[in-house]
């Protein structure tokens, strides 16, 4: 049958539901970038311009003018995802790997992905509550940088479980029997092959959870507290109250009478936005580099 008569064929068969339904795909499609663009572009028309080196390098303070940095408030924030990623990805990695490798495939492990579902499910503020109640007040860790940490760490554990989970499940299995049957043991196997072809899928989900510790407020609201006195040391600043760039954004942004409230705030959400672009193009140069190796 010759290109002309297959063209023909194809076109009788195409249906209006058809190109309705790419039209629908593509406007949605189009919305959804358009929607991205402009709040990138909001945000850093009325953020870029108050930005300074000043801005970035000095404290913050209610009172005086000249300080109305955001230093302390960004050492705060990589303390809490760096802290928060040391605790929650080698046990969500883990998990991952025990539920796809080890773990019988029956009830006991449709529980814990149902559970471990449901989890993320949950909206964050009630995370915030019983980190509060749990980290704050049961262990007296008061409000502080390290009860915020694990208050977190709870909440992105489902997306780093679940990410991994489908990244480990779509190893091939032939990988892994064509190794066994050259005599490697089960764990040579997944820590070497399994892992290592799963691992930009791995990063898919620690990236993930990068953001999701970066943008979050409600759950830090209750845990790490407001306060935005400059660091004064790691082990002491981790003990102590700190207020994240998310919830400095969200304070000064409640400070609407005062002039420079806004600018304050936009300036903050501009460096939010390229703090999280950085961490996640170093996190993908990370893939590729391990893909390469």
């Amino acid at each position: 049958m010759s290109n002309n008569a297959l063209n023909s064929l194809y076109q009788k068969r195409r249906r209006p539901a058809d190109s309705a339904l790419r039209f629908l795909i593509n406007a949605a499609a189009a919305v959804t970038v358009v929607t991205l663009a402009g709040i990138i572009i909001y945000i850093m028309v009325n953020g870029l311009p108050f930005i300074s080196w000043s801005f970035i390098s000095t404290p913050y303070s209610e009172t005086k003018d000249n300080l109305k940095g955001i230093l302390p408030m960004i050492i705060n924030t990589m303390y809490i995802v760096v802290i928060t990623l040391l605790v929650s990805a080698p046990i969500g990695i883990s998990s991952a790997i025990y539920l796809t490798q080890y773990a019988k495939q029956g009830r006991l492990v449709k529980t814990i992905r149902f559970t471990t579902e449901v989890l993320s499910g949950i909206p964050s503020i009630i995370f915030g509550l019983f980190g509060y109640t749990v980290f704050c007040i049961l262990f007296r860790l008061q409000t502080s940088i390290l009860a915020g940490c694990l208050t977190m760490s709870i909440c992105i554990l489902p997306t780093i479980i679940r990410t991994t989970e489908e990244s480990l499940l779509a190893v091939p299995d032939s990988y892994k029997e064509g190794a066994m049957a050259l005599g490697a043991g089960k764990l040579r196997v997944v820590m070497g092959i399994v892992l290592p072809c799963a691992m930009p899928g791995v990063l898919t989900a620690v990236i993930l959870a990068m953001g999701r510790i970066v943008g979050e407020s409600a759950a830090l609201l209750f845990t790490s507290g407001l306060s935005y006195n400059m660091p004064k040391g790691f082990w002491q600043q981790i003990f102590a109250s700190g207020r994240t760039l998310t919830l400095h954004l969200y304070q000064t942004a409640r400070e609407a009478a005062s002039p420079d409230a806004m600018h304050i705030a936009y300036a903050t959400a501009a460096v939010l936005l390229i703090l999280v672009f950085l961490l996640n193009r170093l996190a993908g140069l990370l893939s590729r580099t391990l893909k390469k190796g």
